[in-house]
């Protein structure tokens, strides 16, 4: 498996301020990341939680969660600052999920609520670039059909779409993260977006539709 790029060099400055004991830098080096944490904590959070968790509940818990362990991850960082994080929010909602619903799960996104927005982009992507929404089908219909349309996906392969598509990982991470290599994560992104376009058009979407 291939070594993962080191953070950015303006995220490695402020860790290093921080190992120098300058505490302050810890709120500019959260603010930089915190747009990442958000946008997986919207994606990923479990459709039956959103009663009673917000997403920004998720941040604010990822955040104290690494202000404990900032000391030993700054004395050994076991993986990149970004991915640190997204660790710690994918177990926060995992333990979020279990003390809410009482069943713990494998992995996050077997039930997939893509964010609205986010589920426009993809279906244009894949169906008619730069068109938009029509009378024929409504916004909220074209949602949920693409909603349905990544449950369908095999597992492996939903997951290096979200990661990859949704939440902005490169190959490497995305490879990383799932212990595959990164030809096999380019190949299974690539895969899944064709699978997706098919079951769209089974579904009867067509450009004129968007």
């Amino acid at each position: 498996m291939e070594e993962l790029a080191p953070d950015s060099a303006e995220t490695q400055r402020l860790l290093q301020r921080l190992r120098e004991g300058e505490a302050h830098t810890l709120d500019e080096l959260f603010a930089r990341h915190r747009p990442f944490v958000s946008q997986l904590a919207e994606l990923r959070l479990d459709p039956k939680l959103r009663r009673r968790v917000d997403p920004s509940d998720i941040v604010q818990e990822v955040q104290l969660e690494a202000l404990r362990r900032m000391e030993d991850y700054l004395r050994q960082p076991p993986m990149p600052f970004r991915l640190w994080l997204r660790q710690l929010a994918h177990d926060r909602m995992l333990l979020m999920r279990r003390y809410h619903l009482g069943a713990a799960r494998r992995a996050m996104g077997r039930e997939v609520a893509l964010p609205e927005r986010s589920s426009l982009v993809l279906a244009r992507q894949l169906l008619a670039r730069g068109s938009t929404p029509s009378e024929r089908l409504n916004q909220e219909e074209l949602v949920r059909r693409v909603r349905q349309a990544v449950s369908q996906l095999p597992e492996m392969d939903r997951e290096v779409l979200l990661m990859r598509t949704f939440e902005g990982l490169c190959f490497e991470e995305v490879a990383w993260m799932l212990k595959i290599d990164p030809a096999a994560a380019r190949k299974r992104h690539g895969r899944a977006l064709l699978r997706l376009g098919k079951i769209l058009s089974e579904f009867g979407l067509k450009e004129s539709d968007l």
